[in-house]
């Protein structure tokens, strides 16, 4: 085999940057010391000279980090460790536009197991009021189109996603409202699950978590049998 074809086909292989070396010493290095957020981390010249690359390099691999929400910058303190930011790196990339189906049915099927694992917090945080505004996003449901249907099925879950009182996942579950849009172009006509909203509410109402684990189960049911 001619050897220029092979290297065609076989691109060499580039060794790490120096910006990539340093980010990943400063990953180790926060871990060993062992910051939490809010902690001060060394001056710019100081890590410079102890990692033995130039400020330049240096700042390189920090905006990296300060990108991952992992650092930023306090006045009069210089750089700290931040409270990561754990879903913004997602937020900046998840626009259905650029997904391929694949990666949306990932999402989706995401979506489902959450969704199924949401009992147990809503019955911790559940209020009377939280269950009065999910019966009426509910009851306005009845005999509108498609496009009003799929704004009251975001609304509805979202209210569900509110009241767990987790703030993570009410976050994600707004980064999840494209999928919505993945679920409307999978049907060819609406589909419902055996237990519909005001059925999901009366459990919230008068039933146990088990009660409407089995109730999400049948509500979401038809989305799992398309995934078969």
């Amino acid at each position: 085999m001619d050897i220029n074809d092979l290297s065609k086909d076989l691109a060499p292989i580039i060794s790490n940057t120096m910006a990539d070396v340093v980010e990943v010493k400063l990953r180790e290095y926060l871990k060993k010391k062992s910051f939490k957020p809010g902690d001060a981390l060394p001056k710019e010249l100081e890590l410079a000279e102890a990692l033995g690359v130039s400020r330049n390099v240096l700042r390189e691999a920090l905006s990296r980090l300060r990108m991952l929400g992992m650092i930023e910058s306090k006045k009069k303190r210089g750089m700290v460790l931040a409270r990561p930011d754990i879903l913004g790196a997602f937020e900046r990339v998840l626009d259905p536009l650029i997904i391929d189906k694949n990666t949306l049915q990932d999402i989706f099927e995401l979506r489902l197991v959450l969704e199924m694992g949401l009992a147990e917090l809503l019955y911790i945080n559940k209020t009377n009021k939280d269950i009065a505004e999910l019966e009426s996003i509910a009851k306005k449901e009845v005999n509108n189109d498609n496009s009003f249907r799929i704004k009251n099925e975001i609304a509805f879950h979202g209210k569900l996603y509110e009241m767990s009182g987790n703030d993570t996942l009410k976050r994600f579950q707004i980064m999840l409202l494209p999928i919505f849009d993945y679920v409307v172009t999978l049907e060819k006509k609406p589909t419902r699950g055996l237990v519909d909203h005001l059925g999901l509410v009366e459990i919230l109402k008068n039933g146990t978590v088990e009660d409407f684990k089995k109730g999400m189960q049948a509500h979401l049911q038809p989305h799992f049998d398309r995934l078969k």
